[in-house]
């Protein structure tokens, strides 16, 4: 990680993480994009499309070899089999999860009707509201790291953690805490706003009148509620052609680990002993769009089209298409420099550290600085 004041001591002594830096970057964001070849920028609707058919194609293969073979293997290779599937098959849709994603963000097509439509489509097969999370979504990149304004994973303050946190922050809490997390985190997010920004009454984005959203944007929140019912429709009658659990074990289960790692993949992203986070006197664009974290996921990177580690780029340029961040991130490390942050530790080591050290945030007590937060873990 990128140097930006003292090493935070943690409990091993060579374990050393230095904070990011967080005063104003002597360079803008022109200056980032020209150091970017410009065909970067370029969307390719062929290009795109492809990548949706191949998503598609392979999740496609492997529900036809699990619901054409699996019952003809002895049972207990079958038991075997089917962990695998879902496994297999959470992890593609995951990839499609992200270029619907992308579509929010019109970095699929030059057209937002196409983006539009191909994400309505892929977000609603997935029970995720198109539109709705696209505002939301939308409203997190305009205001990353602001202790105010950010929608989601807003850290607390120290006088914020609940009283029973304390009987959690230990290995056994902190398993049931990543539990509960990874596979309530999303819908409880979607319906309840738990993790969100706090509003001033009810926020949820399956609602029209929420206060998430503007006037102008109410209409097409009714949209999205059409596509989670016409999906939801669809699986009710699967489930009454098939059975509740055929349509688990193909749906159902792959479903949870979508849910899973678009929770774990956001919360790494923007969850680090080494992030600042900034109140409202000294919070910018710049300087919150960097305040996030490439990681590696190994093969899965390219499985989840990159978003994993070119999270930087994307938070700096969120129209470029996931199959030029590569060379983006590449190009434009020279010029953030320390500014530039990538933790190659693996994920799920990862995931268990941040959810130990990143308990709430609070002021350096030794800087004159007073609007510059940062993590920390003891209760």
């Amino acid at each position: 990680m990128g140097a930006g004041g003292p090493p935070l001591q943690r409990e091993k002594k060579e374990s050393l993480i230095q904070p990011a830096p967080h005063t104003k970057p002597p360079f803008n964001l022109s200056q980032i994009k020209k150091a970017i070849p410009p065909h970067c920028f370029k969307r390719s609707l062929i290009r795109s499309f492809s990548c949706v058919v191949y998503d598609l194609s392979f999740s496609f293969l492997f529900y036809y070899i699990a619901t054409n073979y699996f019952h003809l293997l002895p049972s207990p290779f079958a038991y075997l089999a089917w962990p695998i599937y879902w496994i297999f098959q959470g992890c593609v849709l995951t990839g499609v999860w992200v270029i619907a994603h992308e579509c929010g963000h019109h970095a699929f097509s030059d057209y937002q009707w196409v983006d539009d439509t191909v994400g309505l489509i892929l977000h609603s097969a997935l029970l995720v509201p198109y539109f709705s999370w696209k505002y939301s979504h939308r409203r997190h990149h305009s205001n990353t790291a602001s202790l105010e304004r950010d929608e989601v994973f807003v850290p607390k303050a120290k006088s914020e953690v609940p009283f029973y946190s304390k009987y959690f922050n230990n290995p056994p809490g902190r398993a049931l805490t990543l539990l509960v997390t990874l596979t309530l985190g999303w819908p409880l997010y979607l319906a309840l706003n738990v993790s969100g920004r706090p509003y001033d009454r009810f926020a949820c984005h399956f609602d029209p009148k929420s206060p998430i959203y503007s006037d102008r944007e109410r209409l097409q929140i009714y949209i999205s509620d059409a596509g989670i019912f016409a999906a939801t429709y669809v699986l009710y009658r699967v489930a009454m052609a098939k059975g509740l659990a055929w349509l688990i074990c193909v749906y159902g289960v792959p479903l949870l680990i979508v849910n899973g790692f678009l929770v774990l993949i956001t919360y790494l992203q923007h969850t680090h002993p080494a992030l600042p986070h900034y109140n409202s006197s000294e919070w910018d664009w710049l300087r919150g769009a960097l305040s996030t974290v490439d990681r590696d996921y190994g093969v899965l990177n390219k499985v989840f089209h990159n978003i994993t580690d070119t999270h930087v780029a994307h938070h700096l340029f969120s129209t470029m298409p996931h199959y030029h961040a590569m060379e983006a991130t590449i190009a434009m490390k020279p010029i953030l420099g320390e500014y530039y942050q990538f933790d190659g530790m693996p994920f799920y080591k990862a995931a268990w550290r941040e959810a130990k050290e990143c308990l709430y945030v609070e002021p350096d007590e030794n800087s004159p600085t007073k609007g510059i937060f940062w993590y920390r873990n003891k209760l």
